[in-house]
């Protein structure tokens, strides 16, 4: 079993948004991907899907570009961006799921084949330049959620288990300090972290690094030439 990343892939939702307004690379996007994904992935492998999946604002208009989806191979794990406010009530989404392939993590986990899945939104770390004062409730109260994931992983997790874990936001500011996400990481023994969020002002934020014991991915399609990363 392999295991790949994307994120950031702000499909339409019904709307007329053109990604290409923020670059030409960004024309025909999803078909860039749907050739990659079903180049290299298997029916037997996992895809890690990041957030900002879509712009839609309710679950109904978020159903097409979640079905779009549906015919690529592999299992499929979701987690919420900070533009997915369609994600609203964890229940609901999980019974519009186009398949038994579809898989929506919320504070949770989900264990495959020898590997735990585990992830949260996450937040804006302290030192980010986009880091706010208003901005340290939010991320304490985003820490706490993993806290919430991490329990339902020592609940499934079974000797010689991989454990991966999905943030949308970065975990770390671009000096790759510690913060609350790093810390609960490596306390819980993380083997490897997939971030998004960022798109051409990510500076120096790293594709992958290692951390404390932890690899980290940077999965922003556009970042990626949309392509998939190999994270397994």
């Amino acid at each position: 079993m392999n295991v790949f990343a994307v994120s950031d892939l702000h499909l339409p939702g019904g709307k007329n948004k053109p990604m290409d307004v923020f670059g030409g690379n960004w024309t025909g996007h999803l078909d860039k991907i749907r050739a990659d994904w079903k180049e290299r992935v298997c029916d037997e492998d996992v895809v890690l899907i990041a957030g900002d999946i879509s712009w839609a604002m309710t679950l109904d208009e978020a159903l097409p570009d979640l079905a779009a989806l549906r015919d690529l191979p592999g299992q499929k794990v979701f987690i919420r961006g900070n533009h997915d406010y369609w994600w609203s009530g964890i229940t609901a989404l999980r019974r519009s799921a186009p398949d038994e392939r579809y898989h929506f993590l919320q504070n949770d986990c989900i264990r495959l084949s020898g590997l735990v899945i585990c992830g949260s939104r996450g937040w804006a770390c302290p030192g980010s330049a986009d880091f706010a004062p208003e901005d340290e409730k939010i991320y304490r109260r985003e820490a706490e959620r993993f806290r919430l994931a991490f329990s339902c992983v020592q609940k499934v997790r079974q000797e010689g288990d991989k454990l991966l874990c999905m943030i949308h936001y970065p975990p770390f500011n671009a000096k790759r300090e510690d913060s609350l996400f790093t810390e609960l990481f490596e306390a819980n023994g993380v083997n490897d972290v997939v971030y998004g969020h960022l798109h051409q002002n990510a500076g120096a934020y790293p594709f992958e690094c290692e951390r404390g014991g932890v690899r980290y991915h940077l999965s922003s399609c556009d970042l990626l030439g949309f392509r998939l990363a190999r994270i397994l």
